[in-house]
């Protein structure tokens, strides 16, 4: 094989393997990833998917020619969102490979890895040792050939998949609504009809449903205020109920209410806490550390135990698992579910807040202001030296107020806090700050971003 072994030292984060460029995700990187991956899970068969990237089918189709290489037989489920994996993970209580890079440009692909009951895997907890092994069959150095070949078999799981996500509401006491959702040429376009086609009282239009890879209407990447801003000019020209914007995978969601406003992911957070609440009194539910000080409020109103976990899919299901958790939410808009096999789902989120709305009967506008009580900054990204060093001097500065170093560092300034996070692929710092108001959290923003420049 051509392809230098170091490449993986680059293209492997936390918790999968994503945002790789053509010259580091390629074949040769893929069917070594199948080897390595079909050696550590020790399974009988793997799931393979992808979504509607230009090299999606290459990559799965090399990434399955190293697992049966090693004897072992995989499932193909063909496109698929990335949430439809999860499901089929958990289901069929195998591992799965799902070729996406979600919402990274057309050019990226990469990787998500589960384990059979959609359990997660995290550097720690076996992507290191993917790595290595993969790095080894691209040096050359490859186990000793099965007896067997395994096999490659299709499966078509969308209809499964579709009844598991309505089963987490009851159909029959929603009220009719017009939506909108804004599937940005991405796997949302395959899934968002299927499952809509469960609900007749929907009127349902979606945008950009054409899968196609080169994104050429916008980026599939809704956290963006820019790429929500066709689906909240349509709400309000069509006089829709609510709009929908999912990212490149669909296994994320971004919600807008029908002046064409949209939620934060703190917000959604805080009324799927409430709603996952009412059915499951006293239980526990985790929020980000960069998730509102409203998440963990809601959560307690409502008679729940708040938990705060890092940021990332593989922290939050660990906790999950630890704590029992039934639900689980991230300010990026990832909503976990214990009875999904606690992974995250867009579509599923999607049924809960249409639930909720209609339980509400008032618009969406009105039901969101309860969840909403601070002013956050958003997230900002900042270049920087040494995020370590910059860190430790904020934290020096701020010394008199709580800190905590869970995940980069958080200061809880009493009105106000913060928390500055190092990226894991570039030189930047990314603070997150919330506020009483508006003026005040702008105030303390250019507080917190003079002293990083500084440094």
């Amino acid at each position: 094989m051509k392809t230098d072994p170091s490449v993986l030292d680059h293209i492997v984060k936390a918790y999968d393997i994503r945002g790789t460029t053509p010259d580091q995700m390629n074949d040769d990187v893929a069917f070594a990833l199948g080897i390595a991956f079909a050696d550590f899970v020790s399974a009988p068969l793997i799931l393979v998917a992808r979504d509607m990237r230009v090299t999606g089918e290459s990559l799965a189709a090399s990434f399955a020619k190293g697992v049966i290489s090693r004897g072992v037989d995989v499932i193909d489920l063909g496109l698929a969102s990335t949430d439809l994996v999860y499901f089929a993970a958990g289901s069929l209580n195998a591992p799965g490979a799902m070729f996406t890079a979600s919402h990274n440009p057309a050019e990226y692909n990469g990787i998500k890895f589960c384990l059979s009951g959609a359990r997660p895997v995290g550097i720690d907890t076996g992507l290191a040792v993917v790595r290595d092994a993969a790095k080894q069959v691209l040096a050359g150095i490859t186990p000793a050939p099965a007896a067997k070949v395994g096999t490659v078999t299709k499966r078509d799981m969308l209809d499964a998949f579709a009844d598991h996500v309505v089963s987490f509401i009851d159909v029959d006491a929603l009220d009719p609504m017009k939506v909108v959702a804004d599937t940005a040429n991405g796997m949302g376009g395959l899934i968002v009809p299927i499952v809509f086609d469960r609900l007749p009282m929907m009127e349902l239009e979606v945008m950009y449903p054409e899968l196609d890879g080169s994104f050429p209407n916008h980026p599939a990447d809704p956290i963006q205020p820019a790429n929500q801003r066709d689906l909240q000019a349509r709400v309000i020209s069509g006089s829709f109920n609510i709009g929908l914007a999912f990212d490149g995978d669909a296994d994320r969601v971004f919600v807008v209410d029908e002046l064409g406003r949209g939620l934060s992911g703190s917000t959604t957070t805080a009324i799927l806490a409430a709603a996952v609440l009412r059915k499951n009194p006293g239980a526990t539910v985790l929020y980000n550390l960069i998730c509102s000080k409203s998440v963990p409020e809601v959560i307690r109103e409502n008679g729940g135990v708040p938990v705060r976990t890092k940021v990332g899919h593989s922290n939050i299901k660990q906790v999950m698992a630890e704590t029992g958790a039934v639900f689980g939410g991230e300010h990026s808009a990832h909503y976990y579910f214990l009875d999904n096999y606690r992974a995250d789902s867009g579509i599923i989120a999607t049924m809960l807040m249409l639930q909720e709305l209609s339980r509400a009967n008032m618009p969406l506008s009105e039901f969101r202001k309860p969840f909403e009580r601070y002013e956050a900054s958003g997230e900002i990204n900042t270049s920087v030296s040494d995020a370590n060093v910059v860190m430790k001097a904020i934290a020096e500065h701020f010394s008199q107020f709580p800190q905590d170093w869970i995940d980069g560092l958080t200061v809880d300034c009493g009105d106000w806090w913060f928390n500055l996070r190092p990226s894991n692929t570039e030189p930047l710092l990314r603070l997150n700050l919330e506020a009483s108001t508006r003026d005040e959290c702008d105030t303390h923003v250019a507080e917190v971003l003079s002293l990083v420049t500084s440094i």
